[in-house]
């Protein structure tokens, strides 16, 4: 069908639309990882060539980020683990490919990067999923730059042999106990955990607007201001 005239007329009558991005932001053709990427433009502006909407059409961009990082295949990853912890994440959070099944890897919440690829997607606020799977963790760190040959970066370079020799900078906070897949009340979940959603927001520099607790489509909870 004409995607550009169902579009249209469905704006003329005042309908909602919604576009969903099926790849990361990092793995844009443009702005991603290169060479480790897709052959595609895979952030929000793109729906708008893409579909052959106009400008102006994207009123909210909700971008969707993994209470840690994970990645499939080769290519950069600062944060990732090699530890009890890491084997953790991927074992808790069924941590496998999509389509391929080949295991992700995993590692912190990677706030550097995600404010890069935040300000690059033009993101509004933040979809924060799978933070059950970091039940019962002592302490949590989030990267919050990179040292590069001793040179402190507050983002993620373009060139490969330097992203390859990024070391993360971590700030630390605490975990929580317990087990909280399921909860669907801001007012059920840890302080640790609320804490540890700040702090991402104050790296990121986005809201977060909405929290999931389990692959459930019904465990996600709106947060109000925190």
């Amino acid at each position: 069908r004409p995607t550009w005239k169902v579009i249209g007329e469905s704006q003329g009558l005042g309908r909602r639309i919604l576009y969903e991005g099926a790849q990361g932001a990092l793995l844009d053709v443009d702005h991603g990882s290169y060479p480790y990427v897709t052959s595609s433009s895979t952030v929000p502006s793109n729906a708008l060539s893409g579909s052959g909407s106009g400008m102006g059409t994207i009123e909210t961009a909700i971008g969707v980020a993994k209470s840690y990082t994970t990645r499939v295949g080769e290519g950069p990853f600062p944060t990732e683990l090699h530890d009890d912890v890491g084997e953790y994440l991927a074992e808790s959070g069924h941590e496998f490919g999509t389509v391929t099944g080949r295991p992700r890897r995993c590692g912190w919440f990677d706030a550097c990067l995600t404010k890069q690829m935040c300000s690059i997607a033009g993101i509004d606020l933040l979809a924060l999923t799978k933070l059950d799977v970091l039940d019962n963790l002592d302490e949590l760190n989030i990267c919050v730059g990179y040292r590069i040959n001793g040179d402190l970066y507050d983002h993620f370079p373009a060139a490969s042999a330097l992203q390859s020799q990024a070391e993360p900078v971590y700030e630390t906070v605490r975990g929580w106990s317990g087990n909280t897949a399921g909860m669907r009340k801001q007012s059920d979940l840890p302080s640790e955990m609320l804490e540890y959603v700040r702090r991402i927001e104050a790296a990121v520099g986005v809201q977060v607007k909405y929290l999931s607790t389990s692959p459930e489509r019904n465990d996600i909870i709106e947060l109000r201001a925190i």
